[in-house]
């Protein structure tokens, strides 16, 4: 019987990349997998239908995030299936790669909308369901910490952010046992990088190149770091921002 059985967990942006990754990990340690996607209903079936083929269970909800109400219809469509949570996974995210002059406000307030205000309310309206002794666990960045990219400075704006509201919100919720903490991925091969990455040799090797480790990151990689987080075993980890870049910031 895995680590997590019997727990139900919400993965937001969990039909694909990396919260795919995460999803099917959790479904293999246990949990009831809540799968949100934002517009790809297809992707996220196939995600529920992997963790239900390695004998887990899982469920999709679909909710465009970055939206006013955006929080609350989730919850809402996430009540219908199950009865109370134990783990949220706030893994949902869009970046942008944009030249400081080149970036308009709409692009900036989207950004924000979607990594920043979205966990924010997801997490504040998820508390009254989270249970005592539950976890929350916010992907970030590591481009947080470090310029590396200029070019996605709004994306790694809106992450800091959601750094800083990691280490509140364990202050907030810490004495009902919940623990709250960042994971923070540097260059994952997943489709949101794939137009720059995939196929581009140069590129790839650059990316190779960061990480100390001398490759580039997998979902899994970044799964079972979360996979830790969520388990009994981190108990007594909470507030943290986690580098999950392979070395890259070393």
């Amino acid at each position: 019987m895995g680590v997590l059985a019997g727990k139900t967990a919400l993965v937001t942006g969990g039909s694909r990349g990396i919260g795919r990754g995460i999803a099917e990990r959790l479904g293999r340690d246990g949990a009831r997998v809540a799968v949100h996607y934002g517009g790809n209903e297809v992707a996220a079936k196939e995600t529920v239908a992997a963790i239900e083929a390695a004998g887990g269970e899982a469920f999709a909800i679909g909710q465009e995030l970055g939206t006013p109400g955006d929080a609350a219809a989730l919850w809402a469509a996430f009540d219908a299936r199950a009865d109370g949570l134990d783990i949220l996974v706030n893994n949902a995210g869009i970046g942008a790669s944009r030249p400081f002059a080149t970036i308009e406000e709409e692009e900036y307030d989207r950004i924000f909308a979607v990594n920043t205000k979205a966990p924010f309310f997801l997490a504040q309206l998820g508390a009254e369901r989270l249970r005592d002794g539950g976890r929350i666990v916010n992907v970030s960045t590591g481009l947080s910490k470090a310029a590396m990219m200029p070019d996605t400075i709004a994306y790694a704006m809106s992450k800091g952010a959601l750094d800083v509201f990691t280490r509140y919100l364990s202050k907030v919720l810490g004495a009902r046992g919940i623990t709250v903490n960042a994971v923070a991925p540097g260059i994952v091969d997943t489709d949101i990088n794939a137009a720059w990455l995939r196929g581009n040799a140069e590129a790839w090797a650059g990316a190779e190149a960061l990480s100390t480790l001398g490759r580039v990151g997998e979902p899994a990689d970044i799964a079972d770091v979360v996979a830790f987080l969520a388990s009994p075993d981190a108990r007594w980890v909470t507030g943290h921002w986690i580098d999950a870049t392979g070395g890259s910031l070393a």
